[in-house]
């Protein structure tokens, strides 16, 4: 860690001469947990040696703190913290080195010079938030993040300071006597729910540092620390003094509910899109690999050390939101051939179902008021239906956008998400109105009510063929006809957490899966969704949920103890078998969301860190077929037709990956709304079909583009 430029008197036995091979030159500063040395490395580094406290040294817990800290500081050394050189924390005095960086702490700076002004205070905030951004990527929650923990180095803020406890650093203990913050920068639910502490727990900490940072004090300043947590999960933040343009945002970041938080990836780009004065490049370019045409004598992509062209003529505000969005060469390649419906590596895409000359559409969908207001949409017999904030049903045609018809909903701000996508089922349009309680069936020609239902005292709808599934959270369920409403049977199916899915014709049997309550198994029923009759169950080791049955094949992610999703099962259902295959992914991904290609074998997933995976679940081949990492924090679930994988990123931009190859083919401009409208909190997938992809974006559009030309989007 870097020095914590505090001074005074030591112990004498707090100065060992040497930690390791590196002799301690100088004290740089005390820590609740150790004291932090100047040293010089054989090659001429400056190091800050941070040695822990020899009354520390003979407490298990403490090296157990020590050892989760060093590790996940090698994890996430990089551009943005400072780098591990060595560590010993095995040691009889643990130790670790880290690159010495020259510059005062946040706290410092401010209290030895004043607030920020208000372009180095969205400097320090985009930079910051850009750490974070990566930090969170390699898996790691700070739980800390506060002014001492930010480092002002010449090149951008650095975090320090990863998984330790500081006593000295405040009186506030949980039950045990354990640390667990720095309470005026730790989010309510470190107050409240401790073990659910997330990443938007370090989004909030952001918020508190950065009003420090423009006035002086927190948004919740008192000299007890009891107050301070009182103030932290009841009352409203005090901005008094912060910029007005940034009030919007930092109110964001420090929202009580922990969903309610922008990514960091949000606030870099609104942070650096703020001010026309920033300092960073506001002219975007992502290099896009193409397939390669015949008659050219070069390979796809950019030559080594080529330097890339830009893109010229987009408007700034557009062109900001992809600064950090640098796609890199996949982590791993293809080793083996894969065939993804029917088509080999090497061989040309099969040709487009689309139309030549379909050249796109956008349109906007908007009725309500709600700052969600990207709608969600679906295509069935030739239709797109969608659904939007204000807008409980629309139809527009697929080949121009034109809105067929539109049915308003009564509450115009009501927020939406993929639950609420119009299904066709039954031959009707079955439409979970804004707010939740009340499912309608409509004509899918004119929109007409046809049948309606009170669906309150249920907390899932799922739909089966032309069976509507209507579950509680204790799953008990309600089967009702989708053509007419009328109930066709009730029963007790799971329990608590049960997940349900279907075919995507219908044309199969309704499974769910129901986790145990100590996640180490798994419940997978089957039951007829027109009878409710059970026809067969299967215990499944893990706690899984399902993503779609298909193919006579059930395929489900399985989480691991700290809730990411580490390996994908399949279960086979053909001939009463019910084999189970578990493919294990080379990394956990965060936040997974996941689809099946075609008529199954290859599953594509997507993580919140960026992360865009290919597996091969079949067993004939090498199971991870390709992983690209977008450097996209939010992501929707994947789509696929075949040809491309497409997803949708926090600021409109949709996205093209060439499904064999894993390499990014094309990306779309970013659609958002300025101000409070920048981001959408709920991202709907892209729908692929018919050569075409049909995206939703946070300024309430829904577009059409070809799926043949996506380097030209």
């Amino acid at each position: 860690m870097p020095p914590l430029r505090s001074t005074g008197q030591f112990p004498e036995a707090e100065h060992p001469e040497y930690a390791g091979q590196y002799r301690l030159e100088a004290c740089l500063g005390n820590g609740g947990m150790g004291v932090v040395h100047l040293a010089t490395s054989a090659s001429g580094l400056r190091l800050a040696v941070k040695v822990i406290h020899a009354e520390h040294a003979t407490d298990p817990e403490f090296r157990a703190r020590f050892r989760q800290e060093v590790a996940a500081a090698r994890k996430v050394s990089g551009a943005f913290t400072a780098p591990v050189v060595d560590a010993d924390p095995e040691a009889e005095r643990p130790w670790m080195a880290t690159l010495f960086i020259e510059g005062p702490t946040l706290a410092e700076r401010v209290k030895r010079n004043g607030p920020l002004g208000a372009q180095e205070l969205r400097k320090a905030g985009a930079g910051l938030a850009e750490a974070l951004r990566d930090i969170h990527r390699a898996g790691v929650v700070h739980r800390d993040l506060k002014p001492s923990n930010v480092l002002l180095a010449p090149d951008g803020p650095k975090v320090i300071d990863f998984g330790i406890s500081r006593p000295a650093d405040s009186d506030l203990r949980t039950e045990t006597g354990k640390l667990i913050g720095t309470p005026p920068f730790m989010a309510p639910e470190q107050f409240q729910r401790p073990r659910e502490v997330g990443p938007a727990a370090d989004v909030f900490a952001m918020g508190a540092v950065l009003v420090h940072a423009a006035t002086g004090r927190g948004p919740f300043d008192s000299d007890s620390p009891y107050i301070v947590a009182y103030q932290v999960v009841h009352n409203e933040p005090d901005l008094a003094g912060v910029p007005a343009d940034l009030v919007p945002l930092f109110r964001r970041c420090l929202a009580k509910d922990p969903d309610e938080r922008p990514t960091p990836y949000e606030l870099m780009v609104a942070l650096r899109s703020s001010s026309p004065s920033s300092s960073y490049d506001t002219q975007a370019y992502i290099p896009v690999q193409r397939t390669p045409d015949p008659r050219e004598n070069v390979p796809p992509g950019l030559a080594a050390g080529a330097r890339p062209r830009r893109r010229l003529g987009r408007k700034v505000k557009w062109a900001a939101a992809g600064v950090a969005v640098a796609v890199l060469v996949t982590a791993g390649v293809v080793v083996a051939a894969t065939v993804v419906n029917g088509e080999s590596p090497g061989s040309p895409p099969s040709a487009p179902r689309a139309e030549q000359g379909f050249h796109g559409w956008s349109v906007p969908l908007r009725g309500g008021n709600a700052e969600n207001r990207t709608p969600v949409c679906a295509t069935a017999d030739g239709g797109l239906y969608c659904a939007a904030p204000g807008i409980k049903a629309a139809r527009l045609d697929p080949d121009d956008g034109t809105i067929l018809w539109s049915q308003k909903a009564a509450d115009s701000a009501a927020q939406t998400d993929e639950g609420m996508t119009p299904v066709l089922s039954g031959g009707l349009l079955q439409v979970v109105a804004p707010g939740g309680n009340r499912l309608e069936a409509l004509d899918p020609a004119s929109g007409t009510v046809r049948w309606d239902l009170d669906i309150s005292p249920y907390s899932s709808v799922r739909y089966s063929g032309d069976v509507v599934l209507l579950v509680t959270d204790s799953g008990r369920v309600r089967a009702v006809d989708a053509a007419t409403g009328k109930e066709r049977w009730t029963g007790q199916r799971g329990g608590r957490g049960t997940q349900w899915v279907s075919s995507p014709g219908g044309d199969g049997p309704a499974l769910s899966a129901t986790p145990a309550p100590d996640g180490t198994t798994t419940l997978v029923s089957a039951v007829d969704p027109g009878s409710g009759k059970l026809l067969w169950e299967k215990q499944v080791k893990g706690a899984l949920s399902p993503v779609r049955f298909v193919g006579g094949s059930l395929y489900l992610l399985a989480a691991n103890a700290d809730g990411f999703t580490d390996a994908v099962v399949r279960i086979d259902t053909a001939g009463g078998k019910r084999a189970v295959r578990r493919i294990v992914l080379s990394a956990p991904l965060d936040q997974a969301q996941a689809t099946v290609a075609g008529a199954g074998d290859v599953v594509y997933l997507s993580g919140s860190g960026g992360s865009l995976i290919a597996l091969d679940t079949s067993g004939r081949k090498s199971a991870q077929l390709w992983r690209l990492e977008t450097q996209v924090t939010h992501l929707s679930r994947p789509a696929a037709d075949g040809r491309a994988v497409y997803v949708t990123a926090g600021d409109g931009r949709l996205l093209a990956v060439d499904a064999v190859r894993g390499v990014l083919t094309g990306q779309s401009k970013p659609r958002m709304d300025d101000g409070r409208y920048t981001f959408a909190s709920a991202l709907p997938a892209p729908v692929a079909g018919g050569g075409r992809v049909y995206g939703m974006a946070p300024d309430g559009s829904v577009f059409a583009l070809d799926g043949r030309g996506a380097a030209g989007w």
